[in-house]
C-alpha cells in the first residue's frame, strides 16, 4: 500500500506512477485468443463443445449448450424468497432509472424549408457475458440485461461459464426477472467468438456487453467491428475522498469493498488529515482479519492500495479528476460543492451513507463503469448503448435553390465533381421550370 503526501518533494513523480498503475493490466492472451475465435468462427458448435470441455471440465453436445425453460425454472425454485425479492427491488430501481435515460427523437424544419431529424433505433440482437469463476454476479445480470430490454431490444443472448457444470442458481434467477430466455453455458473467448459470428445453435449478435477475465477482455477487443461491444474491462477501482469526521471503519470497508473484487483491483484514500489517514489503514487491517475474501482483497490492497495526504479536499478533487476513478466516494459535510468540480469519474458517490455498493447492487444507475482511467472519455453502460441514431434530411426545390450552390462550392473545392454535378444538375432542372424531372 502506498502512502503519499502531496507536500512531499517526490509526490508527483510517485503520483504519476500511481497513474501509470491504473492503466489496464492483464496477461498477454492475444494469440490464444486469436486461436480460439478462429475454432469457434470454423467449426461452429463442435468447437464450443470442444472448449468448454477443455477448459470448464464439462462436456456437451450442441443439444445441451443451452439451458432449457424448465432448467432455468428449477434453479429460481432453489433461490430463496428473500434473495428473490432482493432481485426484484434491485431489478426496479434499475428498470426506473433506464427508463429515464431514453433519449426522443427530432424532428424539426428549419428557416430554409429543410425538414431535418434524427431517429433513435434499438438494435436487433444484444449479447451478454455473465462472468463465474471466482465470484458469480447476478447483478451483472441485471445490470446489462434491464437497459437492453428498456431500449427496445427484441433478442439477448446470454452466456455464461458453469465450470464442472456450476451454475449459481441465482445467476439464472436474475436472467429470468430480466426477460432474458435465450441462455448458454459457455463461458471464456469462445463464447465471445460464438455471440459475434455465430453458430448453428448460437445466432450472431450485433453487440456484445459484460465484463470478463483477460480472455474475454481480449476476445471483445479481436471481434470489435465485426460486432460494437461496450467497452474493454481493467480493474475494478475506486477512490474515497474523505474527512476526518468519518467514521474510519466505514472508510476502510468502502476500500475493501473494492479491493475484495480480485487482485488487480485498486482501492485509494484521499484525504486532507493525515491522523485520520493512519486511523484508516489500522481500520483496514483489521477488517481484513475477519473478511471472508481476505486474501485477495489483502493482495489488492498490498500492492495498488494508495492512501494520499493534501492540503484541502478541493486539492483532493483534481487528484480524483487525474485518476479518472471508475467510483467516486465524496464522504464530506457537503458533498455537493466537491461535486461539483468533478469531471472524470464513472460514477459518484456522494454522502456519508451513500457508499458505492449501493450502487452495485440497488441504486438504479448502472454498475458497468468505465476502468483504467477511461472515465476521461468514456460513459458507463446506459440506453445508448443498445441504440443507434438514424438522420435524416428532407428538402423540396425552394430549399435546394437555397444552399446548394453552396454545396456546389463545397465539392468542387474538394475535386468530387460528381458530388457537384448531383447538386448542379438538379439546379439546372429548377432553372428551366421542370422540377418534376
Amino acid at each position: 500500500m502506498k502512502r503519499l503526501d502531496i507536500r512531499d518533494p517526490g509526490f508527483e513523480a510517485a503520483f504519476s506512477s500511481l497513474l501509470d498503475a491504473r492503466e489496464e493490466q492483464g496477461q498477454e492472451v492475444h494469440a490464444p485468443v486469436a486461436d480460439i475465435l478462429a475454432q469457434v468462427r470454423r467449426d461452429g458448435d463442435t468447437a464450443l463443445c470442444a472448449l468448454t470441455e477443455k477448459f470448464d471440465h464439462l462436456p456437451l453436445t450442441p443439444e445441451k449448450l443451452s439451458f432449457t425453460a424448465e432448467e432455468v425454472e428449477k434453479a429460481r425454485a432453489q433461490v430463496n424468497p428473500d434473495l428473490l425479492a432482493a432481485l426484484d427491488v434491485a431489478a426496479d430501481r434499475i428498470e426506473s432509472f433506464h427508463k429515464a435515460q431514453m433519449p426522443q427523437d427530432i424532428r424539426y424544419t428549419d428557416d430554409v424549408g429543410m425538414t431535418l431529424g434524427l431517429r433513435w433505433i434499438p438494435l436487433d440482437a444484444v449479447g451478454l457475458y455473465v462472468p463465474g469463476g471466482k465470484a458469480a454476479y447476478p447483478s451483472s445480470v441485471l445490470m446489462n440485461a434491464i437497459p437492453a430490454r428498456v431500449a427496445g431490444v427484441e433478442r439477448l443472448a446470454m452466456c455464461v461459464p458453469t465450470p464442472n457444470g456450476v451454475i449459481n442458481p441465482l445467476v439464472l434467477a436474475a436472467a429470468h426477472r430480466a426477460g432474458v430466455t435465450e441462455i448458454y453455458r459457455v463461458g471464456g473467448a469462445q463464447a465471445v467468438g460464438a455471440m459475434a459470428f455465430g453458430t448453428k445453435t448460437i445466432r450472431p449478435v450485433d453487440r456484445i456487453v459484460g465484463p470478463g477475465n483477460a480472455y474475454v477482455a481480449e476476445a471483445k477487443r479481436q471481434v470489435f467491428g465485426h460486432v460494437g461491444i461496450d467497452s474493454i474491462a481493467g480493474p475494478s477501482d475506486v477512490v474515497v475522498i474523505a474527512d476526518s469526521a468519518t467514521d474510519p471503519r466505514l472508510i476502510a470497508l468502502d476500500l475493501l469493498a473494492q479491493a475484495e473484487h480480485d487482485e488487480l483491483a485498486q482501492a485509494t484514500l484521499i484525504t486532507p488529515d493525515a491522523a485520520f489517514a493512519d486511523t484508516v489503514i489500522a481500520a483496514v487491517e483489521t477488517e481484513l482479519r475477519t473478511l471472508t475474501r481476505s486474501a485477495i482483497a489483502g493482495a489488492s490492497w498490498k500492492r495498488n492500495g494508495a492512501v494520499l495526504i493534501v492540503r484541502s479536499l478541493e486539492e483532493a478533487v483534481t487528484l480524483a479528476n487525474r485518476l479518472a476513478p471508475e467510483h467516486l466516494e465524496l464522504m464530506v459535510d457537503d458533498p455537493e460543492s466537491l461535486f461539483a468540480r468533478v469531471r472524470h469519474a464513472g460514477a459518484v458517490f456522494l454522502g456519508r451513507f451513500c457508499p458505492e455498493a449501493v450502487g452495485d447492487y440497488v441504486g438504479g444507475p448502472n454498475h458497468v463503469l468505465p476502468t483504467s482511467r477511461t472515465a476521461r472519455f468514456a460513459s458507463g453502460l446506459s440506453v445508448f448503448d443498445f441504440m443507434k441514431r438514424t438522420t435524416f434530411l428532407s428538402g423540396g426545390p425552394d430549399a435546394l435553390r437555397r444552399i446548394g450552390p453552396a454545396g456546389v462550392a463545397l465539392a468542387h473545392a474538394e475535386g468530387l465533381e460528381a458530388h457537384a454535378l448531383s447538386i448542379s444538375a438538379r439546379l439546372d432542372v429548377l432553372a428551366k421550370g421542370t422540377p418534376n424531372a
